[in-house]
């Protein structure tokens, strides 16, 4: 009885969309006091959520929904035993019971549970096929940057969330936090003039990666783990190395790139586009079975002029996080603070004309409400597409060791059939988009 409930809910809650859509006119956040008094929710009206993917960052997520009032978590899904098995007691020791189901295989769960949203946190070559997945069975969903591990496999997510009329919040959470957020709002405003290049500072590192091959771990279905990826041997690289393999990951690049390329299109206004022009140089290991770059540096150039470097920190001045230059100074923000040249810069009020961005003080929170009213996120799935993207492009420039010209209208790369190949990369069967 109570699973129907839960899918009546959701339907209304999709019905009345438009409804919710033609009284407001700009990103609504519920405060977190109208889902209940005194900071509860009854059960029948809590928003039921799965985590798929319960390893650190997984777990992570889902001690932030299983805490919260609005939520009903109701099961866990991960390839490795020890981590559905610690998912699990997590929930049940909230909860008090021990109702939590466990599943193994994603494709289980989604035939089996009702429910209204899926926290996603897996290795990034698992998000295409899994993101897509979730979306057709109608769930929301809060997804772990960077959103995808190939361009053609974003946009593939993008166009499933956009088909099935999906709430989607990305964990690039730092548009959820005051710098970023005053920082961007600052150079939208054109508090240091007309900006004409941006740096972004991303972690410098990978390792060697040389490992033997080991026997599979008890309870760690190996092959399941590799999934689209090509079969190897399990060699001792699970849960947070894989990282630094080119068949899962684009290492501390594509790791960050969610973050601090999300924040300088924010404050450019580019959210919704891309560089025309691309190129790059990377140094990458020569010994081991890591092969991601350990250094890089990508120059991009959008269609207006403006010039963006993305590297590790070590080859920028402001080491990690966004830097804006304009005419009139410079601003520089990151997880350590809020810098400007001027000073007086940050003194700065935006006034009530001026433009004002999406705030959110609660990423989780946000995506809680949104699912409730039907807006956007503050990080939906297209920006993050986007910001993912130019970090794409500069793994293609950097492999093949040639500019790369992109149409960010049409998404294709101009004149180069080798590059345009990479946009996209095969799957080992039976898996697929």
């Amino acid at each position: 009885m109570k699973r129907k409930k839960t899918f009546n809910r959701r339907r209304f809650l999709k019905n009345t969309a438009g409804l919710v859509a033609g009284t407001i006119a700009f990103p609504y956040i519920v405060p977190s006091s109208a889902l209940g008094k005194a900071g509860t929710v009854a059960p029948s009206n809590r928003i039921t959520m799965a985590t798929i993917g319960a390893g650190s960052m997984g777990t992570g997520d889902m001690n932030a929904f299983v805490n919260n009032d609005g939520v009903q978590l109701v099961a866990v899904c991960d390839v490795d035993t020890g981590h559905r098995r610690n998912a699990k007691r997590i929930v049940d020791e909230k909860y008090g019971n021990k109702d939590c189901r466990e599943y193994l295989d994603f494709r289980q769960l989604l035939a089996d549970e009702k429910i209204d949203a899926v926290n996603i946190a897996l290795p990034d070559h698992w998000h295409g096929i899994i993101s897509i997945a979730v979306a057709k069975a109608g769930l929301d969903i809060f997804g772990q940057k960077p959103l995808s591990r190939n361009i053609m496999e974003g946009r593939a997510i993008c166009d499933a969330v956009k088909r099935n009329n999906i709430i989607w919040q990305t964990g690039s959470w730092q548009r959820s936090v005051r710098d970023f957020h005053r920082a961007s709002e600052l150079v939208r405003n054109g508090r240091i003039g007309k900006v004409h290049r941006v740096e972004v500072g991303l972690p410098t590192g990978s390792g060697t990666g040389v490992h033997q091959i080991q026997q599979v771990p008890e309870g760690l279905d190996w092959d399941f783990w590799l999934g689209p990826a090509p079969r190897v041997p399990y060699r001792g690289v699970c849960h947070w190395d894989w990282r630094w393999i080119m068949d899962y990951s684009g290492g501390q690049l594509t790791d960050w790139a969610g973050h601090h390329i999300d924040i300088a299109h924010w404050g450019l206004g580019l959210d919704y586009t891309g560089p025309v022009e691309i190129e790059g140089k990377g140094v990458y290991p020569d010994e081991g079975i890591y092969n991601v770059p350990s250094e890089y540096k990508i120059n991009c150039k959008y269609a207006n002029g403006l010039e963006m470097t993305i590297a590790n920190d070590r080859q920028l001045p402001h080491g990690m996080g966004t830097a804006w230059y304009g005419e009139d100074g410079w601003i520089h923000v990151s997880r350590g603070g809020l810098w400007a040249e001027p000073k007086s810069v940050l003194k700065e009020v935006i006034g009530p004309d001026e433009i004002r961005l999406y705030k959110s003080r609660d990423h989780y929170q946000n995506f809680l409400d949104c699912v409730r009213t039907r807006k956007q996120t503050i990080t939906p799935v297209e920006i993050a597409h986007r910001s993912i993207s130019v970090a794409l492009l500069g793994e293609i420039a950097m492999l093949t060791g040639r500019k790369i010209k992109w149409n960010p209208d049409k998404e294709e790369i101009i004149g180069d059939a080798e590059a345009s190949r990479l946009l996209s990369r095969p799957m080992r069967a039976p898996w697929h988009l």
